[in-house]
């Protein structure tokens, strides 16, 4: 089944040499990207592998970006701007912020089942991928260089986006970007603590917890304030 998204999704062009976009050589690099970094880990993962996998030469895969790291900060950009399409798409028409913040809260905490993946086909596999690996795009000493290019413009407009939304609830709500990207980061967080270290986390069968968690936390410190 093709991944590549049913809408066009502006990714940063500081990430590709060449817009993977624009032929089937790079839509099969992004697919065989993801497809072998959910199965061998990013660590372990390489172009000659995904090479490979996908029958092309490594040069090949070099012509469209200069680094792995590159290629896995597309891919969670690719991921921030289909989360951000989602948020807007089911947020029209809603006047009410309490019900576009618990959307928006549902959209960003949970990991989607496959017939709601509306933006990208297995859009769960890309958010495994973020769950497991994008901390790496964070935790490196380039970060300031990489955010002067702008890469992270989509996240941070997202942040902001969800945080209009409690401000909307609360005007006087003093931590609303703060509140929305430790929910974020924590969310993920809290996936990887249930799938390795449970014990770290709680956990129940018949409902999302990380949801309900983030829901009940949320409305309670933009309520109380």
């Amino acid at each position: 089944m093709d991944i590549f998204p049913q809408i066009k999704i502006q990714i940063n062009e500081h990430l590709y040499l060449k817009d993977p976009a624009s032929s089937e050589l790079g839509r099969n690099i992004l697919k065989g990207s993801i497809e072998l970094i959910d199965s061998i880990g990013f660590d372990s993962f390489n172009f000659k592998k995904l090479a490979k996998v996908i029958g092309t030469t490594e040069s090949s895969v070099y012509r469209y970006f200069e680094s792995k790291s590159k290629l896995l900060l597309y891919l969670t950009n690719w991921y921030w701007g289909c989360i951000a399409t989602r948020i807007l798409f089911e947020n029209q028409n809603i006047e009410d912020p309490e019900i576009r913040l618990k959307k928006a809260i549902h959209i960003l905490t949970t990991i989607p089942p496959p017939q709601n993946q509306s933006i990208v086909n297995n859009e769960g596999l890309l958010k495994f991928i973020v769950i497991n690996e994008s901390a790496k795009v964070f935790f490196t000493k380039d970060i300031d260089e990489i955010n002067r290019d702008g890469v992270f413009s989509v996240l941070k407009l997202l942040v902001e986006h969800v945080a209009q939304i409690i401000l909307e609830i609360n005007k006087n709500y003093p931590y609303s970007n703060m509140l929305v990207s430790n929910m974020i980061e924590g969310s993920n967080r809290q996936h990887f603590f249930a799938a390795h270290l449970p014990r770290l986390t709680n956990t129940n069968h018949e409902e999302d917890v990380v949801e309900s968690f983030y829901t009940d936390l949320i409305f309670k410190a933009i309520k109380n304030d």
